[in-house]
């Protein structure tokens, strides 16, 4: 449990534990600078019994991009057990605004990688990481402005169920809603985005393993499940990301074969959408949503349906690089353009002040929606001598960002005056 400290002023003070941070950390990593050294330096101040909260949580995360995520979780679970509250380092000495961003227990993907959006602003970053068994505080640290960066997933529900209990009373403008972000779940999303002219997005429905034996034994048909559901069809492990476990299956025998690769219970299902252009390449974008206003993340283009923008090796192609450059240069009088009332609705049903969309257009020309979440890492660490376009789009989307959050603290003071 976090308590307050009293400050040499006299006003009260956050007792928080400053960290090295996950944008710094990631970024060495990214580049590929060597984490081992510090993770020594780290694990010797904790056997001298000389460490601190923050580089209890500063060595998790290295063992998290050093591949050793269970260990990293170990050690992460360890310290969130008698600390909760950390900063993060600030560009500036006197922060013209304090957000506190409300964080789970769960590895480096399952919260909003907020720092990336805040680096290099005058904005001072404190994460209070809600815990099983503990949860908030007596007393909140003082802040202007309040975010929720746990993810949509299973180990996240209890943390968003204290805050959303909390939220009716919460002292400061709180955005990114507890209770809305369930919505992002793969199995909710479509049926709060059906029936948006020019958006499709494939029903996505939770199976049992069984069922899905069933099927490829032809004791039960694909539309028993969900009418829409045929051959080809995406299977994918619940709860996995990144790809993981995901393909396409074409028929019958495919899906006993897949069965027979994996040993999970549960599963989502999805009808394939061939949403190759002319040309037979994939295109694949990822959105941020701000405020409710589209803002061009990447672009990443493949001969194959199963995109991310590593396997679509960008920075090996000239020509791909070009025509991301011009996605994002046209991006408002273009893509977002056309599917600009797509877009407007899609943000009003979902209601976060920020999130994620990884989507495509289809043969159709409509806006395919594969997911959204509120925890995509949307950064600036690629090299701008390969990418020198991004820098530029990527700092309007973190001025987009900021300026979210000094609206809604300046909101938040006038309502309390």
């Amino acid at each position: 449990m976090l308590h307050p400290v009293s400050a040499p002023n006299g006003a009260t003070a956050p007792d928080y534990s400053d960290r090295i941070g996950f944008a710094q950390l990631t970024r060495r990593a990214f580049e590929g600078g060597d984490l081992h050294p510090l993770r020594e330096r780290l694990l010797a101040r904790i056997a001298e019994g000389t460490a601190e909260a923050g580089e209890g949580l500063d060595l998790s995360l290295i063992a998290q991009l050093l591949g050793e995520k269970e260990a990293g979780l170990v050690i992460q679970t360890e310290v969130l057990a008698f600390h909760q509250l950390f900063r993060a380092p600030c560009a500036v000495a006197k922060p013209r605004l304090r957000v506190l961003a409300l964080a789970a227990d769960i590895d480096m993907g399952g919260n909003t990688p907020i720092e990336f959006l805040l680096e290099g602003s005058d904005i001072e970053l404190l994460t209070l990481y809600v815990v099983k068994g503990v949860g908030l505080p007596e007393t909140l640290p003082d802040h202007d402005v309040a975010i929720v960066v746990a993810s949509d997933s299973e180990e996240c529900r209890e943390a968003l169920a204290v805050i959303e209990r909390a939220a009716p009373h919460w002292p400061r403008p709180l955005l990114n809603r507890p209770e809305l972000i369930g919505n992002l779940d793969r199995d909710k999303l479509y049926r709060l985005l059906a029936g948006i002219p020019r958006l499709d997005i494939p029903a996505t429905v939770h199976v049992t393993r069984a069922q899905l034996s069933d099927i490829s034994e032809g004791k039960i048909a694909c539309k028993d499940i969900v009418s829409e559901l045929h051959f080809p069809m995406i299977v994918r492990p619940r709860g996995t990301h990144a790809g993981v476990g995901l393909a396409k299956i074409d028929d019958a025998a495919a899906l006993a074969a897949y069965l027979s690769d994996r040993q999970e219970q549960d599963f989502f299902v999805a009808r394939f959408v061939n949403y190759a252009s002319p040309d037979g390449l994939y295109r694949k974008y990822r959105l941020t949503m701000v405020d409710g206003k589209p803002y061009a993340c990447h672009m990443a283009i493949a001969d194959r349906w199963d995109i991310w923008y590593l396997n679509a090796y960008m920075a090996f192609s000239e020509e791909k690089r070009a025509e991301e450059a011009a996605f994002m240069l046209e991006f408002d009088h273009a893509f977002a353009a056309r599917h600009r009332n797509a877009l407007d609705e899609m943000s009003r049903r979902v209601g976060l002040d920020y999130f994620i969309v990884d989507c495509a257009e289809n043969q159709d020309g409509e806006l395919l929606v594969f997911e959204a979440d509120n925890t995509a890492v949307v950064h600036n660490m690629d090299p701008p001598a390969v990418f020198p376009y991004k820098p530029p789009q990527m700092r309007k989307i973190f001025a987009a960002f900021t300026a979210m959050l000094s609206r809604h603290a300046g909101a938040g003071e006038e309502s309390a005056a």
